[in-house]
């Protein structure tokens, strides 16, 4: 099992040292177009390998993509992330280039790999690889509702004072503020959450839920990368397991929720090649149109691309 993670920025660099961490590749590459800095970041892991009972070779390379030829998995951080102030909708124009010239390139070495998209704005990327690549929508998927749900159990266990693990939540819809937490369908333990918070702190939670990334952006003066990198980890050991995990990823959309070719988070059954299953829930008629909104977010955002590729 070989994975290449592309870009050796936080984000990248914690992918690579969490898969390596989770021992069941034989081989991560870690590409970077700076000199130096995947090389640097892959020998700075390797040195950990023997303390943390390490398997898994970990490469690091500039800017050749031949050295990710037939990698199963292929993982995109590649991109400026955002700063404070900034919108994931305001990266766009210098994202939208470096993602589609990315995809480019390694599709040339790995033909038959699985892509995920984790640059942001994060919908609109994964459609622009999918449109660019022509691959079917199973095999190019983007990482948002698993990074949002896991914000969203860290709130709701805060406000409950109980373990994290102990809280069972999703998150869906666009990578954005108009994300969708599905606080009804949120449990401790098998327990509704509304039975031990009020509406109004359940709101006060969502809302901190949608602006998740941007609090973090804030205090750490450019974008979080702790979660957003373990997330495509989980991912991508989820697709090559072939678990049948099922997981909030962002996936292309042909028909389900009422929608058609416009990229959102939904649940989504993930396999060893990629998306197997698309699973619809039944939302009620709140959720329905948080999630139209939300969904209406990302085509605004799509109809961006034309402008910022020319």
């Amino acid at each position: 099992m070989k994975i290449s993670v592309i870009g050796a920025g936080n984000v990248g660099a914690t992918a690579a040292n969490v898969l390596a961490l989770k021992n069941f590749a034989d081989e991560v590459v870690l590409l970077d177009i700076k000199e130096g800095v995947a090389e640097g970041k892959a020998m700075d892991m390797m040195q950990t390998v023997k303390m943390m009972h390490i398997d898994t070779k970990i490469t690091g390379i500039t800017n050749d993509y031949s050295k990710t030829e037939n990698s199963n998995i292929v993982i995109i951080t590649s991109g400026i992330p955002r700063k404070p102030g900034m919108s994931r909708t305001d990266l766009i124009g210098v994202n939208s280039k470096i993602v589609k010239s990315v995809m480019d390139e390694a599709l040339k070495h790995s033909p038959n790999a699985v892509f995920l998209i984790i640059s942001n704005p994060v919908d609109t990327l994964t459609y622009l690889a999918l449109k660019d690549s022509g691959l079917p929508r199973e095999r190019v998927l983007g990482m948002s509702g698993l990074l949002d749900g896991s914000r969203f159990e860290y709130y709701l266990a805060q406000a409950i004072g109980c373990p994290v693990g102990d809280i069972d939540a999703m998150v869906i819809g666009a990578h954005g503020d108009l994300m969708v937490p599905l606080t009804r369908m949120a449990t401790y333990k098998g327990v509704p959450v509304t039975e031990y918070l009020s509406d109004d702190k359940l709101a006060e939670i969502e809302h901190a839920t949608q602006v998740g990334g941007g609090t973090l952006t804030k205090l750490l003066g450019t974008s979080a990368w702790y979660a957003p990198g373990t997330t495509a980890a989980t991912m991508a050991e989820a697709i090559a397991k072939n678990t049948g995990k099922t997981l909030s990823c962002i996936a292309l959309l042909d028909g389900e929720y009422g929608e058609h070719d416009v990229c959102a988070g939904v649940p989504v059954v993930l396999g060893n090649k990629g998306i197997n299953k698309i699973l619809e829930l039944p939302l009620d008629e709140k959720e329905k149109k948080m999630f139209q909104n939300s969904v209406d977010s990302a085509k605004e955002t799509n109809a961006k691309l034309k402008d910022a590729l020319k």
